[in-house]
């Protein structure tokens, strides 16, 4: 089948091994080094002391459970076009615990960060970093990173575009000063970066073109100060964006409410009017009631409230076509969460950036965060050969000797640190203390 072909053109399929094609995508994704780093890269960056950590892993993890609940859901309301679809936990399941390994340290700071320092060579953007890792990064293979199936590469499309289609006409101006940086005007254009063109339309081969135009379509186009946005996703990559948001506005919701950063006057002036006109929509829900086993101090009780807040949007959900007519069946249909349960999935959503991401404590990490990408980014690019490490200094040599994106290879180095080894490497470029001898 087409597309379980994979880019290195052979199976690599060992003896006796029975997994599908799906279950080895798993497998080599669940051990690459690029997700293993996502235990050590935050998801909120939380203030303070507690032994409750957020992180990109556990989040890939729950987002992952949700996906493969997704398709049995759907393979039961749907049980034909799900047939025909050939939908897939194992694929499912990859596609979300891929989805943020491309995500740099210190959340969206770091993507803002990185964004800007290569704001002349092609920018950045998490899912476009995470697209590049799978197909050419990580090290399963000489030349296409973990060689997945296409159609795994197909579900990791969010944004099935190129940047230079649908980035901004002008860049905001250059600072002279990092700290001075307004991050709102660099956040990054949601797509590919043209520097894996090549790997895209290898992903694209099958497509008519048609499907391939209408697919590659935008939402509305780039402005002289705004960019653009596609349209559309396949199948997988709308059922992994619908686990992915869910992951985000419930379960982000339990941990911030476990360390102290929700508290229940905020939810009760903030969320609780907007609960209570859901009521009517929504059978058997009771604002009240989930108020009050969210904030209880009782484990078991906020467990299953956060349980049912997630079986209520999961089991709402449904596969409908959409408004083009595509040859490709995986192209044609899109999931969708019934209409009170999208505006109950988004109310949360939009608390938890209010109350959780925005909060000042918060953002005052994240910015410190960004600080250090960059300036670790400009040394870098200064003394590139003196302190990139040799495979890395190699990477850059052989970019800059083609005449490709040197660059570009810093921000892979960059982007793949965990916040830890980011903060250690600040620590020993910059610290005021006596530098170590080789002697001692």
């Amino acid at each position: 089948m087409i597309w379980t072909e994979r880019q290195s053109g052979t199976s690599e399929q060992r003896p006796n091994d029975t997994r599908t094609n799906f279950q080895r995508d798993k497998a080599r994704i669940l051990h690459s080094a690029a997700f293993r780093r996502l235990q050590a890269k935050t998801q909120v960056m939380y203030v303070g002391m507690h032994d409750f950590p957020r992180t990109r892993l556990t989040h890939s993890l729950e987002a992952s459970q949700i996906g493969a609940s997704l398709v049995v859901h759907l393979s039961n309301r749907h049980p034909a076009l799900a047939e025909q679809l050939e939908l897939s936990e194992p694929l499912l399941e990859s596609l979300c615990l891929a989805h943020d390994i491309g995500h740099p340290p210190f959340g969206h700071g770091g993507e803002i960060a990185l964004n800007y320092m290569m704001r002349n060579n092609g920018g950045f953007e998490g899912n476009g970093q995470t697209f590049r890792i799978v197909t050419q990064l990580e090290a399963y293979t000489p030349e296409h990173g973990m060689s997945l199936t296409r159609r795994t590469l197909l579900g990791l499309l969010k944004y099935p575009v190129l940047a230079s289609a649908i980035r901004r006409q002008e860049l905001p101006p250059e600072v002279t000063n990092f700290r001075h940086l307004p991050t709102r005007e660099w956040l990054p254009p949601k797509a590919l970066y043209d520097d894996d063109s090549e790997q895209l339309d290898w992903v694209l081969q099958p497509l008519s073109t048609n499907d391939k135009k209408n697919f590659q379509s935008l939402v509305h186009e780039p402005a002289q100060t705004t960019h653009g946005k596609s349209a559309l996703k396949s199948i997988d990559a709308s059922i992994m964006e619908a686990a992915d948001d869910i992951a985000y506005g419930v379960h982000d919701l339990e941990d911030a409410i476990v360390v102290g950063l929700i508290q229940r006057h905020h939810w009760e002036e903030h969320m609780f009017s907007d609960l209570q006109q859901l009521e009517a929509e929504l059978s058997d829900f009771n604002a009240r009631k989930l108020t009050e086993d969210l904030f209880s101090g009782s484990h078991h009780l906020r467990k299953q409230a956060i349980g049912g807040l997630v079986n209520r949007l999961l089991t709402s959900a449904r596969l409908n076509s959409t408004e083009y007519n595509f040859d490709c069946p995986l192209l044609q249909y899109e999931v969708q969460l019934g209409a009170a349960e999208k505006i109950l999935l988004n109310s949360l959503k939009q608390f938890i950036f209010k109350w959780v991401i925005r909060k000042p404590e918060m953002q005052a990490q994240e910015f410190k965060g960004q600080q250090i990408v960059m300036e670790l980014f400009e040394v870098l690019a200064v003394e590139p050969e003196r302190l990139l490490p040799e495979n890395t200094r190699l990477r850059y040599l052989q970019q800059q000797q083609k005449g490709g994106n040197a660059l570009r290879v810093i921000s892979d180095y960059l982007s793949g640190m965990t916040d830890g080894y980011a903060a250690k490497l600040y620590q020993e470029l910059f610290s005021v203390s006596s530098p170590k001898s080789a002697f001692q």
